[in-house]
């Protein structure tokens, strides 16, 4: 008789696993165990990722805006300005006295004049009295010598009266042109009892009151008397040469600049010199650039701040959970199952101050633009990068901890 005797197979306990559905699981409970300190750990995060995209938000409505502006306004400026090249010691004005009418003729010109800063002689003021003294603000109140072109080419919006115009200019009448708040300084409510302003001893009608100018606000500050009643009793300009102002149509300021100086002084060019719009392309970057660098370099340090707040959070509950850590590593769990847990948990804690940053920023946004009437412009990259970006954030701030975690021996963590 043959016996068949089959040895007894030893079980072998298989290989620990942990499904992504149960690692996520512990990450979700982890967070919401402690939901208040888990709301405050991803505020860091939340502001640097709320920066993050208000900055681009902002940066790119603001270069938006400045396009719709610059090309609405500075695209069509030029302003010439009297050099006098090397005869400056002894010509002090380089302009023909129809210096208006020559730039007008150039196609693309809308209004052009010719305007300086008037000196007057010591102890002459600005007042609307022929006697008494003039209080400070009135006193340093700067006279303008302006050609009827540079109230066409600035633009101004009249409250009351008008501008000066060439019968006035060739007829050297003694009118003037001043801003609302300098009338309100000197008591000027109304035109209709054809007040007067004394520049000095020499009266002045006022005709028109401005409250604002599309081109050169200055000129609200200033009173503006005709050039060439400005040139007959002061005479020709003395601190400062004069300026000329051009307004043109879209897309003629580049041309019109490369012309003004032939057309206005043929026989010597060389005494004006042209200042053309700057590239508005130019122009948008270096202003999206500067606000960029500044306000990204605020998202950076918030992000930074959020990812030392994950840390320091993660580290604490490395340490709390030890008994549980020596637990899990008691029934099978491997080190880096450990180590992908809290990497978990910091990612959903970055993950969530990411989602809640971006519903921030893009707020902040429609907010600012709402608020200023402009047109909000993000960009879908930016939304969609936001989120991973605090994501990318919780996980790095989650390295240590969990490497910490990892190590933990389950003897000891057991004895604790």
């Amino acid at each position: 008789m043959k016996l068949n005797f089959t040895p007894r197979r030893t079980p072998v306990a298989g290989r620990s696993r942990l499904a992504a559905r149960d690692l996520l699981a512990e990450a979700v409970a982890g967070v919401l165990q402690r939901p208040a300190r888990s709301a405050l750990t991803s505020l860091g995060t939340v502001l640097g990722v709320g920066a993050f995209v208000a900055v681009l938000g902002l940066t790119g409505t603001a270069a938006s805006q400045i396009d719709t502006r610059f090309n609405a306004l500075s695209a069509t400026e030029v302003t010439v300005e009297d050099t006098g090249g090397r005869d400056a010691g002894r010509v002090a004005l380089s302009f023909p006295k129809d210096a208006d009418a020559r730039m007008e003729r150039l196609n693309g010109t809308e209004a052009a004049g010719v305007y300086w800063k008037v000196r007057l002689d010591p102890g002459q003021t600005v007042r609307s009295s022929p006697i008494g003294a003039a209080n400070g603000a009135v006193a340093r109140t700067p006279v303008v010598a302006a050609s009827p072109g540079v109230l066409a080419a600035a633009g101004p919006h009249f409250t009351q009266g008008r501008a000066y115009d060439t019968f006035h200019d060739s007829g050297r009448q003694r009118v003037a042109v001043i801003g609302s708040s300098i009338a309100a300084r000197l008591g000027i409510h109304t035109l209709r009892t054809q007040p007067a302003v004394f520049i000095g001893d020499t009266p002045f009608t006022v005709i028109g009151i401005m409250d604002d100018v599309r081109r050169k606000p200055d000129l609200l500050l200033s009173v503006l008397v005709p050039r060439t009643t400005a040139e007959h009793i002061w005479g020709q300009p003395k601190d400062e040469r004069a300026r000329m102002l051009v307004s043109t149509r879209l897309g003629a300021a580049t041309q019109i600049a490369d012309e003004a100086p032939l057309a206005l002084r043929p026989d010597h060019p060389e005494y004006l010199r042209p200042i053309p719009p700057p590239d508005p392309r130019a122009l948008r970057t270096a202003v999206g650039d500067d606000l960029g660098q500044l306000f990204l370099l605020l998202a950076v340090v918030c992000l930074v701040i959020g990812a030392v707040g994950i840390a320091n959070t993660t580290l604490v509950a490395v340490m709390e959970r030890t008994g549980e850590i020596g637990l899990r590593r008691a029934l099978g769990a491997r080190s880096r199952h450990i180590t992908v847990q809290f990497l978990t948990e910091s990612g959903a804690l970055g993950l969530l101050g990411g989602v809640v940053g971006t519903s921030v920023g893009t707020a902040v946004v429609v907010a600012v633009s709402a608020f200023r009437e402009w047109t909000p412009v993000i960009a879908p990259l930016t939304l969609a990068a936001a989120p991973a970006l605090g994501l990318a954030t919780g996980l790095l701030a989650g390295l240590y901890p969990a490497w910490r975690a990892s190590r933990v021996p389950p003897a000891e963590a057991l004895r604790r």
